[in-house]
């Protein structure tokens, strides 16, 4: 999966859960709380993620490699590099005994980088934010900084090196490896795709192509895209079934081209202006053929799926088991509506 997005936590337990044999949410959350073998942090793109912790060496290796992107910001709210470094180094160490608020690790920042780190200069929410605050998704990405435990209705975070300490790899070594991921899990791709699902600059991921001996150009609805060298002979049989995948799952997000994925009016209607992810997916036989949604009312949930096209009986069948899945991973009891799904995106 190379991560499951996890802005919404709930969508990313169940992403995560249906992808293992009878494993449900609360499995999800002894790992990432318990156990610690899953971290809540910032990933791709500078997106909240759950990353296997045996993997966050690597990916901090592999952000440490991309090229750091100039501030749009007014000059008056930037930080420089060394700014920077300093609120790493600050958050670091703040968060190596404990997890704290957001509200307590500014004040422990402000204390050791500096008053500056703490002038309100940051625009959010009709107030402001200190001037440290733009560089927790950067304190993340350089791996000292992850999501704690709520703490009441309240977010906490930690340093991940509390729990499983590692050494820095090769930044380019690394970088490389999460490309071969990339594509075993979502090739055929072009760099295009994977610079945009790393929101990096294109120039730097077309090098790496070149420089990565292991891919292998083929050729996807008569364009060239790549793969890793051994991944290309397909399946004997199509993938065939159904699947409900939850809000940004990873399969919708990751895969490409959009129009293959997403034919006829699931263009429109499962897609927000191209995005992929702010509607929950019904999959039929690998390809994206409506869209659904959840409410729940105790331990009851109600599950509507609009179909984007006719269902065969084994869809339906198929779908059936896909609902009570859903009510074991949630722990609910769990009823099927087939009908519009009249709330929109993201809801």
């Amino acid at each position: 999966m190379c991560g499951a997005h996890a802005q919404v936590l709930s969508a990313a337990e169940v992403s995560v859960a249906l992808r293992l044999e009878s494993a449900t949410r609360v499995d999800i959350q002894r790992a990432l709380w318990d156990d610690r073998t899953l971290v809540k942090t910032f990933g791709p793109r500078g997106t909240v993620h759950l990353l296997p912790a045996e993997d966050l060496p690597l990916w901090t290796a592999a952000f440490s490699a991309l090229p750091r992107s100039g501030s749009a910001r007014p000059e008056s709210m930037r930080m420089t590099h060394n700014q920077t470094d300093q609120v790493i180094e600050a958050i670091g160490a703040a968060l190596s005994e404990d997890e704290l608020t957001i509200d307590e690790l500014s004040e422990q920042v402000v204390a050791r980088a500096g008053s500056w780190a703490g002038d309100l200069v940051m625009p959010a929410f009709q107030e402001f934010w200190p001037r440290w605050r733009q560089a927790i998704g950067t304190a993340a990405q350089a791996g000292v900084l992850c999501y704690g435990p709520n703490r009441g209705r309240k977010a906490t975070y930690s340093n991940p090196q509390r729990f499983t300490p590692f050494e820095p790899e090769n930044g380019e070594e690394a970088l490389s490896e999460i490309l071969r991921r990339f594509l075993h899990a979502y090739g055929p791709a072009t760099p295009q795709q994977f610079a945009k699902w790393l929101a990096t600059s294109p120039a730097v991921i077309a090098k790496l192509f070149a420089a990565t001996p292991e891919l292998r150009e083929v050729e996807l609805d008569g364009k060239p895209a790549w793969l890793v060298d051994g991944d290309s002979e397909l399946p004997k049989e199509r993938a065939s079934g159904v699947r409900l995948l939850p809000y940004f799952d990873a399969y919708a997000v990751g895969s490409h081209p959009r129009e293959l994925l997403f034919p006829g009016k699931a263009w429109t209607r499962a897609l927000a202006g191209g995005q992929a992810g702010n509607y929950p997916v019904l999959l039929v036989d690998g390809l994206v053929a409506g869209v659904w949604h959840q409410r729940r009312a105790g331990r009851k949930l109600q599950v509507t799926v609009e179909p984007l096209r006719r269902l065969r009986a084994a869809d339906l069948r198929d779908l059936d088991d896909q609902v009570s899945r859903l009510g074991e991973i949630l722990d609910a009891t769990p009823a099927l509506t087939i009908g519009e799904v009249t709330v929109g995106g993201h809801a």
